[in-house]
């Protein structure tokens, strides 16, 4: 039980919400995905905790709570029971949180996108192969795997919810699949919830299919070229979808074949780069990532696959957009899309870049960040474009444009 001289703090990566149903309640909820039940609190509870701050001692905030109503005394007992409910949910910065979060394997955050159990995957990622807008089943490596050097390098996948865009994973995983003898995969993708330019884990990655291993000497050796920083905001690879998503098609791609190692970064925005004009690879931190990805790859002996984790354009109200997306709005971003796809298939990381700038980034390419930096790192020849494809609202709240592409030396 805690004490009055307890110091209590919550944790990082909680957001509050007024309760839409009942406004006089707040609901405190967890982004990082540790926790999945909303903690509701009153007015009074609510104020309480925002001086949860890691200095105060419950008497403190009692004190201070007491100021704040006009001398109305709350009991210690009020505080003692919040600490004691907000620490059981893993709200504050204690033992229980450090435990959690210190876990070395990290949990599925994606169950619902695809099923929680293993048989449940493995049908749904068969039907993405052989429905409708499927490539069919992808057939027997092209090379041996005696034969080091795949000329595919690289492949841009989407990371869109599997219901709306996992027929394009499958375009891009069918060439993987049949077109890559490495057993360690790079996944580079787009970074959703850290403010940071790079954030790296050394977590694996659990699914329903199993746990994926996080290759440590590479992170060790990416670490050593770029220097600090890559783990400052690590616990926002706890919600991340972009890197999960690729897993699963990794794990039911390479199931009872081969075991495979991944190493798991996350690229923040470049939007300072394109409100300003600056060639991304002029920027400190992204030049140094190139130069260090560069050297990474250098120093290994085996082949290394990198999977680009990226969508293209979102559009409409969801994404900030005041009306809904309309027919001349759909082929406009089509013939951008376009014209980022053909830069793409040219491996032109400075084309790419001045189609970007010129629409001043306005349709939001989340997969811009991860793309543009391996391109500029692994330099391939070409690109070839495997799949393209596009979610449409019915009523126009959003669409979300997404694309396999393949890229070769």
């Amino acid at each position: 039980m805690p004490t009055a001289q307890e110091c209590p703090r919550l944790r990082p990566g909680l957001a509050a919400a007024p309760d839409r149903q009942h406004p006089q309640f707040i609901i405190l909820s967890d982004q990082l995905g540790l926790c999945r039940q909303p903690q509701r609190l009153n007015v009074l509870e609510f104020a309480s905790v925002q001086l949860f701050n890691g200095r105060s001692t419950l008497r403190d905030i009692q004190a201070e709570t007491m100021r704040q109503l006009g001398g109305v005394l709350l009991p210690l007992e009020f505080f003692v029971s919040l600490v004691e409910r907000l620490d059981a949910a893993l709200f504050l910065d204690g033992p229980r949180f450090q435990e959690r979060a210190g876990n070395p394997v990290r949990e599925p955050a994606c169950i619902g996108t695809y099923p929680p159990e293993p048989e449940g995957v493995r049908r749904q990622l068969e039907n993405m192969f052989t429905g409708p807008k499927g490539p069919g089943l992808p057939g027997k490596p092209l090379r041996a795997l005696t034969q080091p050097g795949s000329p595919l390098q690289a492949a841009l996948i989407p990371h869109l919810d599997y219901h709306r865009g996992g027929h394009s994973f499958a375009w891009g995983f069918k060439e993987v699949f049949e077109q890559v003898d490495a057993s360690l995969f790079m996944i580079i993708g787009t970074s959703h919830y850290s403010a940071h330019r790079f954030t790296l884990t050394r977590k694996d990655f659990k699914t329903p299919l199993g746990i994926a291993s996080t290759d440590q000497t590479y992170i060790d050796r990416l670490v050593a070229h770029y220097g600090p920083g890559l783990f400052d905001d690590e616990l926002t690879h706890l919600p991340e979808h972009s890197i999960e998503l690729e897993v699963v098609f990794l794990q039911y791609l390479y199931e009872n074949r081969r075991p495979f190692r991944i190493v798991p970064l996350v690229v923040g925005s470049f939007q300072d780069c394109v409100l300003g004009n600056l060639v991304p690879s002029a920027r400190t931190d992204i030049g140094r990532m190139i130069e260090a990805l560069q050297k990474v790859e250098a120093e290994t002996a085996e082949p290394i696959f990198y999977i680009i984790s990226g969508d293209l354009a979102h559009i409409g109200p969801k994404f900030g957009d005041r009306q809904p997306v309309t027919d001349a709005q759909l082929q406009n971003s089509r013939h951008m899309d376009q014209a980022l796809l053909k830069q793409m298939e040219r491996a032109d990381t400075s084309g790419y870049f001045r189609v970007l700038t010129e629409e001043g980034d306005c349709r939001r390419i989340c997969g811009f960040p991860p793309t543009y930096t391996l391109l500029e790192a692994i330099r391939p020849n070409h690109g070839r474009l495997l799949h393209y494809d596009r979610y449409i609202h019915p009523q126009g709240f959003e669409s979300v444009s997404f694309a396999s592409v393949g890229f070769y030396r």
